[in-house]
């Protein structure tokens, strides 16, 4: 498949904030907007961890940057800088497992990693050429997180309030919010066409290897 990547070093971007933030949808957005553009998100680098039991994994602190095998996402950064197709792990959120697949990626002139540590890491921001943070309220974060887990993983609102309770608000104050300070572009309020057409501009004119962008705003 013919992506558009020449061999030239591509342009990595980190795009992070709190659960619900709508930093995957904007990210999907400026997918969707340009060619030549690959996402891979930092959830899917969750540790495998089949020595616990089922019931142990569920106890596990899945929003502090230990849960992450975040220095394997960094060596396929790397990799796919120097021009190597990598195997992306795929996670299976409802057993807390990796499947056994990898999803391939290959080379591209732009690389867009999402996810809500990816700026809380020092290692993993110094690969970053662009670092985006998405600000949403605490309110929507919640309403999504809870809408999402419930359609799409198959918990109960009681889960997934509990687990933001403990885990997910606290990390947030502790790890996400504080990354904030690291990002060249905050986008307040999650997703918005404005804010999107904005980021899609700012990488068509960092990289010259894209075409014409195909999004527009409403």
């Amino acid at each position: 498949m013919d992506n558009g990547f020449s061999g030239l070093r591509p342009l990595v971007i980190g795009i992070g904030g709190g659960s619900g933030s709508g930093k995957t949808t904007i990210a999907q957005a400026v997918v969707s907007g340009l060619s030549g553009v690959a996402l891979i998100q930092h959830d899917s680098y969750y540790r495998h961890q089949p020595h616990l039991s089922f019931f142990d994994r569920t106890r596990v602190n899945y929003d502090h940057p230990d849960a992450l095998e975040t220095e394997l996402l960094i060596k396929h950064l790397q990799a796919l800088k120097a021009g190597e197709t990598i195997a992306r792990p795929t996670y299976d959120f409802t057993l807390h497992l990796r499947a056994d697949e990898t999803e391939p990626v290959d080379p591209a002139p732009v690389l867009i990693v999402d996810g809500i540590l990816v700026l809380a890491d020092v290692d993993l921001r110094a690969e970053f050429d662009l670092k985006i943070y998405v600000d949403t309220d605490p309110d929507i974060r919640l309403a999504r997180r809870l809408r999402r887990d419930m359609d799409e993983r198959g918990r109960s609102p009681a889960s997934v309030i509990d687990q933001y309770l403990t885990t997910v608000r606290p990390m947030h104050l502790e790890f996400v919010e504080p990354s904030k300070r690291y990002a060249d572009l905050i986008i307040p309020e999650g997703y918005n066409p404005r804010a999107v057409a904005t980021v899609v501009e700012m990488i068509r004119a960092q990289s010259g290897s894209l075409g014409p962008s195909i999004y527009s705003p409403s």
